[in-house]
């Protein structure tokens, strides 16, 4: 009887898919992470537009030389927020390529051994077959010696 095919290195190739898998869920909470990066910067803009916006309002007023300074100290540290947010968003966007990289590197490791599974598959097949042909043939020709014997 022919043996079922067992590939050999099904616990590699398992171990291969498993690592993958956690390369997409480590790429996913990375993505996630640059969206709220996103967020960040752009409440950091909006922010830093309306101090520029509040102190443009305050052009045609009279302010003291301390309300100036508090607008521009504003100003500025929203500036520096705003800068913050970009900066934390390009090391977040830097994270989310090099997960992709991973996930990349991880999903070639494993599409290999799939491949070479696929391989022996097919050599398995046709091992069987050749198997079966032989004994198919082997009683082809006792039974042609049989009919010849009784002849």
């Amino acid at each position: 009887m022919t043996r079922p095919f067992q590939f050999r290195l099904e616990r590699v190739r398992a171990l291969r898919e498993r690592a993958e898998d956690s390369a997409k869920e480590e790429l996913a909470a990375s993505l996630s992470y640059r969206l709220k990066g996103e967020a960040m910067l752009r409440a950091a803009a909006d922010r830093m537009s309306g101090a520029q916006d509040a102190c443009r309002s305050d052009e045609g007023r009279t302010a003291t030389g301390e309300q100036l300074m508090a607008l521009q100290s504003y100003l500025e540290s929203t500036e520096r927020a705003r800068i913050a947010a970009a900066e934390d968003l390009t090391r977040r966007e830097a994270d989310v390529e090099d997960r992709r990289g991973k996930l990349i590197a991880a999903a070639r490791e494993r599409q290999a051994l799939e491949r070479l599974k696929e391989r022996r598959r097919a050599d398995h097949r046709l091992e069987e077959s050749r198997s079966e042909n032989a004994a198919l043939d082997e009683m082809a020709t006792a039974l042609h010696r049989r009919k010849e014997a009784l002849r």
